[in-house]
Parts: C-alpha cells; sequence; structure tokens
C-alpha cells in the first residue's frame, strides 16, 4: 500500500512508469518460471508474458502520472485505481494496493474498503508519513485482534496433487482416486465436500453419472471444478453433485488471459478457449449457504470479489489448479489474496487447490 507514495514521489512520467513495473514485476515474479512449467521449452517465452502483462498497469500509471502536487494528482491515482479494478485494464489488475484493504481494516467491510481507498488517495500527498503511520497501526491491531470466523458446519475441504503435464486431463484413474479422498472425507462426517479447480475434469452425462452413482447413500455434496466443452470453447465452472444428480454451480467470470482466454482466435474462425462470463453468477447458493466463488485467476483482480460481496455472502469458496506453480510463490499470492477480502468482510474461506 506504500505504492501510490513512490508512485507520486516520482520525479518524472518516466520514473513513474519504473516505479509501475517494479511493483507488477515484483509481485508477479513467479510467472516465468509458472510458464516454463505449464508449456516446457526455455524461459523466453515466460519472460516475454511476464513483461507483456504488466503493460496495462504500467500504461495507466505512467500516462496518469503528474508533476503537480494537490487535488489533481489525488484524482488522478484515484482514476488509475479504479481503472485497474473493472475491465478492460482490471483483466491484468494484479498487485493492486487495495488488496491489501483486509489486512489493514479486517472486519470493517465496505467501510474499511472505502477507509483503504481514503488512505491509498492521501499516500499520493505531503500527509503520506502519516498516513503510512496511521495504517501501519491498524495492521498490527488486525494482525493481534482478528480471529476468522468457522465455516459452515460440516464443509470440508478436500486438496489434490494430481499433474497436469502431457496432456492428461482427470483421466478416469484420477476420477476414482478423487473419489476416494470424497468418500474418506464423509466417513469422517463431511456433508459438503469442496474439490479443486478442474478436479472432475471434462463434465460430460458419462462423468455426472460415474459421481452421482459413486456417492448413493452417502448423504453428500460435492462441489468440484469442471469444464465443459462445445465447439466454440469452453467454460470453466463449478458442478454441484449429489447421489440425486449434478447442476452447474458457477461458470468462471475471469479466466486466465492467454493460457485460457484467447477471444482472438474467434476472429479466424477458431475455438476461442475458456469463455469469460465478466459479471454472471456472482453469488450461489448451496444447502442455504450463500457462496462467492473465486476460481484461480479470479483471487488475484478485483472486481469478482467486490461484484460477489454486494450480494452478502455467507462464504468465500477459492479453488484452483496449480500443478503448473511449481518452485513459484503464486499459489501462495492466491491464497494471500483471497485470505485479505475474507477478513475485510469477515466472510468464512474455503481454500481447496490441486498442487
Amino acid at each position: 500500500m506504500l505504492f501510490p507514495a513512490l508512485w507520486a514521489m516520482a520525479p518524472a512520467r518516466t520514473g513513474a512508469a519504473l516505479v509501475a513495473a517494479g511493483c507488477f514485476l515484483a509481485a508477479s515474479h513467479g510467472l516465468p518460471q509458472g510458464v516454463v512449467n505449464f508449456y516446457g521449452g526455455g524461459i523466453g517465452a515466460g519472460l516475454t508474458l511476464w513483461v507483456a502483462a504488466s503493460a496495462g498497469f504500467v500504461l495507466v500509471h505512467t500516462v496518469l502520472w503528474t508533476a503537480c502536487p494537490g487535488w489533481g494528482r489525488v484524482l488522478r491515482y484515484g482514476i488509475a485505481a479504479v481503472l485497474m479494478s473493472v475491465p478492460p485494464f482490471g483483466i491484468v489488475g494484479w498487485a493492486h494496493p487495495i488488496t491489501g484493504a483486509g489486512m489493514v481494516f479486517s472486519g470493517w467491510g465496505w467501510l474499511g474498503l472505502g477507509a483503504a481507498m481514503m488512505g491509498l488517495l492521501a499516500m499520493t500527498t505531503r500527509i503520506w508519513p502519516i498516513v503510512t503511520l496511521a495504517m501501519a497501526g491498524l495492521c498490527l491491531w488486525s494482525a493481534a485482534t482478528w480471529a476468522p470466523p468457522d465455516v459452515p458446519e460440516g464443509w470440508v475441504v478436500v486438496d489434490t496433487r494430481f499433474r497436469g503435464e502431457n496432456g492428461r486431463y482427470a483421466d478416469y484413474a484420477q476420477q476414482i482416486a478423487t473419489i476416494a479422498l470424497v468418500m474418506e472425507a464423509a466417513d469422517d462426517g463431511a456433508k459438503v465436500v469442496v474439490l479443486p479447480e478442474s478436479a472432475a475434469g471434462i463434465w460430460t452425462p458419462t462423468t455426472a453419472h460415474l459421481w452421482s452413482k459413486a456417492l448413493e447413500g452417502a448423504g453428500l455434496t460435492v462441489i468440484a471444478g469442471a469444464i465443459i466443452v462445445d465447439p466454440n470453447g469452453y467454460d470453466n465452472v463449478m458442478v454441484e453433485i449429489s447421489e440425486e444428480g449434478s447442476r452447474i454451480l458457477y461458470r468462471e467470470r475471469m479466466p486466465v488471459p492467454v493460457s485460457m482466454w484467447q477471444p482472438w482466435r474467434a476472429l479466424i474462425g477458431e475455438p476461442a478457449g475458456a469463455r469469460a462470463h465478466f459479471f454472471d453468477n456472482p453469488a450461489v447458493e448451496i444447502d442455504g449457504v450463500r457462496v462467492a466463488p473465486l476460481i484461480c485467476y479470479e483471487q488475484l483482480i478485483i472486481w469478482p470479489i467486490l461484484q460477489s460481496a454486494l450480494h452478502n455472502p455467507d462464504v468465500i469458496i477459492a479453488t484452483g489448479n496449480g500443478w503448473w506453480t511449481g518452485n513459484t510463490n503464486i499459489v501462495a499470492i492466491q491464497r494471500a489474496s483471497a485470505n485479505a477480502w475474507a477478513r475485510l468482510f469477515s466472510l468464512p474461506l474455503i481454500v481447496s487447490f490441486n498442487t
């Protein structure tokens, strides 16, 4: 949250660009290795994507920077913060300082979000040292007094450790192994089991029948990640499964750009990868519990969680498939970001990852 002060103190527009680039690249420094893990090959593609991903953040903060202190600078930073929170720039709005609101104003909800934004704006003025001390004190107070709310009774997370190289994608053997993990949780008293992104693989009537048959007599509801494929692309989803059948619970609002979301491919008549349902289904209901769902990349950007929070959820479910993030801090950052938002709105957090 010191970023606005560093941006404001830059001696020239070039300095502001370097500050923005430094912030973004430092926060996303695990990306190059992650790209190598995902695609294979050398580090060049990873470095290229890493730098390209920073372009929007750097461009917005460079164009809106001004050497003139005062309300004009405050307004310009406010515009930059909003632009990096919503599409189109918000699509690559990682490393947004407002994510830190939950660590400073734990439990304050929308009031805390407003206070954090006022603090960020004040950081661009001459009183930034006072603001820094105030926010540091509030952060320490939150760390000392915050206690996370309990998750709903009977809700259990099952993390997995399945690989994804060489086109392997939740084959039959993996499905059976995942079902076994779920049944173990049921034996321990679970009523709702949350599985990671892509845990159920490609969702078809056959896959749905396999799972519903396995859950007969278990009295169990399973929330699992899957994809639904059609000739024009696919949806990254959460499905709700029980012995009575299944339903599509949630369609991802913002898949990972480039590796999943590839809308430009439609221009040349090819399947466009994962679809982005930008502002759809911000909250869903499971067994009477209202859920704010966040799949993988959505944990790093701003508008999905804020849109979901408008619908007064009872719990946040954050899932991901991080098998390709080995030797990086990507999953740790996703968990920290989801935790910050859960703390801000005082919501129980359920996190399930495949690593």
